[in-house]
């Protein structure tokens, strides 16, 4: 189905939505409804240009008279009976306004009008293509009401009675079917045409209504070619019974014929003319005056008549202000042209012999559309004015007028004259993308396949492994700070100095029997006042060798990991080590009093008295093993006696095998720490006896 509120804002000129809105709200304000009825909706329907507009109103149009006059309607017709009002609204356009009336005919010709409901009214219509009704009310505008199906007979091209008994009750109805046959090229639907042969047979015509003769003689010159109409009336006979004095034979065909022309040429420039006024003279130029008079005086609206008569001299007034100086530039004359009502123009322009006014007509039509063509809309588009900015109707419109009269000729003067309606630029779009993160660098496969322990991890983890230790015993919360890992330890150390600048001791003596390789954690070491010796603590075994720092002043407790496992071994007495590698690497100093004379410790994997005879070593679980690196690992050094002054000292052992010294001397505190890297075979010789 197709969308009748698109039709209706397409298809009808600017000057008929005009008229409806005020009729609609005339309607409204009286509390009726108002529908688009009769032929305007067929020809919407069916593609035909809607020459005048037939509205039908849910209440007493003759009271709407005075409302309508002051909306700028003209009154130019009025049916009493039939509650019909014949207007014409500004441009010329044509419009019948009826009330919805319920009607029946006592006798042929005679009908009998009552007000009724919209359905009604449309079922006491003629033809089923006309009883078809569209809403211009509000919440329902555009919807169709088509109660007898005049879609599908507008679609088929037929015409087909509403009733059938039409054409007996209004004989007018005969010579309607003939000028829509005429005009549309449609035939009539099978039973209709039976019926209308039978009504022609008896001569239903001679019942004709006086109204009804006037309006379907008016209705010839309203056609866009009434010539063609007459014809097809006087082969039926109609004519005969309508005016005979008027034929095609007495018609002016040529002088018809420019008249067309010059309408369609006004029409292309929005001009939309009726020539019916104009064609009257010329339908009817053979015809004596007074048959003329009598015709006019026939017609059912008045006003019409009143039209023809004074058309000439309203035209000769407006050729006058059309020809002077305020219509010289051919804007004035485009708005002049516009603003006058278009049945004017075209007597005008049809009539007119003046030779400045048909050169102003003649620039009008040819001129304008060539300036509306030049219009820049490219050049609007990239300076930013676009049909969404406000007043950008009343710009092109000021456009092509400046374009009219020869101005804005170059681009140059188009861009200035364009620049002050330029809206400002718009500001940059915001990015709403957030910033990219970076990456963070991982570390290579490689690298986080190998886990980096730490010493005391690592001999943590053998210890658990060999059972002589607890998970915790050497990387608790409460053993010192993290250990340094393997990469990061130095392969080489600078050998340390002592107070007076000596280098670093001498590799230490191996052990006096090759023990296998065992973890030793030394608990505390004992007292002594004097340099004798010291009774060992169950050891661990030896660790690697690694150079070590020269006695400091002040011993601290040192830290000694081994690397290599290692059994327990218990012995009874210390014996000086003579080749026995050592990592040393000390947690806690611990305060040790130094002996008078105490000579300067030289690495010594675990701390021994100086010329003391060492007793033979008794190992519980010894297993001999030669080639077994050890770490030994000291929690906590023993505090010890000193005779003067303590020194801690630092020694970091790197293949220093420990030799006793026969004096002791003095020196100051210092945490000693010693690092034990590389594994050495530690060859031990057997000592017994004590001193």
């Amino acid at each position: 189905m197709a969308d009748y509120i698109y039709l209706l804002e397409t298809r009808l000129s600017p000057a008929q939505l005009r008229a409806i809105g005020a009729i609609r709200t005339i309607a409204r304000e009286h509390d009726a409804t108002i529908f688009l009825t009769g032929g305007a909706v067929r020809d919407l329907t069916g593609g035909g240009s809607i020459r005048d507009l037939d509205l039908t109103l849910q209440g007493e149009a003759l009271k709407l008279k005075k409302a309508l006059e002051a909306a700028g309607a003209r009154v130019v017709g009025e049916n009493t009976p039939a509650q019909q009002l014949f207007l014409v609204f500004a441009g010329g356009v044509r419009v019948e306004l009826a009330s919805a009336m319920s009607v029946t005919f006592p006798k042929p010709g005679k009908p009998k009008y009552e007000l009724g409901n919209l359905t009604d009214d449309l079922r006491r219509r003629d033809f089923t293509a006309n009883a078809m009704a569209i809403s211009l009310n509000e919440g329902s505008y555009g919807l169709l009401m088509d109660p007898l199906n005049g879609v599908a007979d507008i679609e088929n091209r037929e015409l087909r009675l509403v009733s059938n008994y039409g054409f007996i009750e209004d004989p007018s109805r005969l010579i309607r079917a003939a000028r829509l046959m005429s005009r549309l090229g449609w035939q009539l639907e099978e039973k209709t045409r039976q019926r209308y042969a039978t009504a022609k047979e008896e001569n239903y015509i001679e019942h004709l209504a006086a109204w009804n003769l006037g309006y379907e003689l008016e209705e010839i010159f309203h056609e866009e070619d009434p010539v063609r109409i007459l014809r097809a009336l006087e082969a039926e006979g109609w004519m005969a019974h309508l005016f005979p004095s008027l034929s095609s034979s007495k018609a002016n065909t040529a002088a018809l014929a420019e008249l067309t022309e010059k309408q369609g040429q006004l029409q292309i420039q929005g001009i939309l003319s009726q020539s019916a006024a104009l064609a009257v003279p010329l339908v009817a130029a053979k015809m004596p005056a007074t048959e003329l008079t009598k015709m006019k005086g026939l017609f059912a609206r008045p006003g019409f008549a009143k039209e023809i008569d004074s058309l000439e001299a309203r035209t000769r007034e407006f050729g006058t202000v059309f020809a002077s100086k305020e219509a010289a530039a051919p804007s004035a004359a485009w708005k002049l042209l516009h603003n006058t009502e278009p049945n004017l123009v075209l007597s005008l322009s049809y009539s007119s012999k003046s030779a400045p006014v048909q050169a102003r007509l003649k620039t009008f039509l040819t001129e304008s559309p060539t300036a509306r063509q030049r219009i820049p809309y490219t050049l609007m588009q990239e300076m930013r004015i676009i049909p969404d900015l406000p007043g950008f109707d009343e710009l092109v419109d000021k456009l092509f007028f400046e374009l009219m009269d020869g101005k804005l000729a170059t681009p140059e003067e188009m861009k200035a004259y364009l620049e002050p309606f330029s809206p400002p630029a718009p500001p940059p779009p915001v990015n709403l993308r957030r910033a990219r993160a970076r990456k963070e660098a991982r570390p290579s496969r490689a690298k986080s396949k190998k886990a980096l322990l730490s010493v005391a991890a690592e001999e943590e983890q053998v210890g658990v492994a060999e059972g002589i230790m607890q998970k915790g015993d050497l990387t608790g919360k409460d053993r010192g700070p993290v250990p340094t890992p393997p990469a990061a330890t130095a392969e080489k150390v600078a050998p340390a100095v002592t107070k007076k600048g000596s280098a670093a001791a001498k590799p230490a003596a191996p052990a006096v029997k090759a023990a296998p390789a065992a973890k030793v954690v030394a608990a505390k070491a004992a007292p002594s006042t004097k340099a004798t010796p010291v009774k060992a603590a169950p050891a661990k075994a030896v660790a690697k060798a690694a150079p070590v720092k020269a006695p400091a002043k002040k011993t601290a407790p040192s830290k000694v990991v081994a690397k290599a496992p290692a059994k327990k071994v218990v012995a009874k007495k210390a014996a000086p080590a003579k080749k026995a590698p050592a990592k040393v690497v000390a947690k806690k100093a611990v305060p040790v009093k130094a002996v008078k004379k105490a000579a300067p410790a030289k690495a010594v994997a675990k701390k021994v008295v100086a010329k003391a005879p060492a007793k033979k070593v008794v190992a519980k679980k010894a297993t001999p093993a030669k080639k077994a690196p050890a770490k030994v690992a000291a929690k906590k050094s023993a505090p010890v006696k000193a005779a003067k002054k303590a020194a801690p000292a630092k020694a970091v052992a790197k293949k220093a095998p420990a030799k006793a010294a026969k004096k002791a001397v003095p020196a100051k505190k210092a945490p000693a720490k010693a690092v034990a890297k590389k594994a050495v075979k530690a060859p031990a010789k057997k000592t017994s006896g004590r001193r």
